[in-house]
């Protein structure tokens, strides 16, 4: 799109199926790798990933030609493929959270992905989300929070 300038940073969360730990953690850091080259390769630019076993945080800046379902089935779809290529019983769950950036918060958001690990000392995963989702007034109903 010649002419057309955007910065769209989004924040997307997503679990795995049933928000089982099923990400080993020596595949974690690789994992994630995985996730930023396939970012690259679609032209959108991963700012911070990370997460835990059981889900996983992407900030990224979308370009204005590709839609936000296309990046999270880009990621959701080739990042599952990959992992079970090593050989594990792998799925996302479906769906996702995705939330607006604003330039000036990007850097308080990476932090917050960097620091998964301590942050999850006090609080799971499910609650994490359910936090977003108030934070951000999106309403929800209980029963599809697996």
């Amino acid at each position: 799109m010649p002419h057309s300038f955007t910065k769209n940073h989004l924040h997307i969360i997503f679990g795995t199926k049933e928000r089982r730990k099923l990400i080993p953690g020596d595949l974690l850091a690789k994992t994630w790798a995985y996730m930023a080259g396939i970012c690259r390769n679609h032209d959108m630019f991963p700012v911070a990933i990370g997460g835990m076993r059981d889900h996983a945080h992407v900030l990224i800046d979308l370009p204005a030609r590709i839609t936000l379902a296309k990046a999270v089935l880009l990621l959701k779809s080739n990042s599952s493929k990959w992992i079970n290529e090593h050989n594990i019983n792998f799925a996302w769950q479906e769906g996702y959270a995705a939330f607006g950036v604003s330039v000036s918060n990007v850097a308080a958001v990476v932090r917050y992905i960097q620091n998964q690990e301590n942050h999850h000392r006090k609080i799971s995963s499910k609650d994490e989300f359910i936090m977003f989702l108030r934070k951000h007034g999106v309403e929800f109903d209980p029963k599809y929070l697996v």
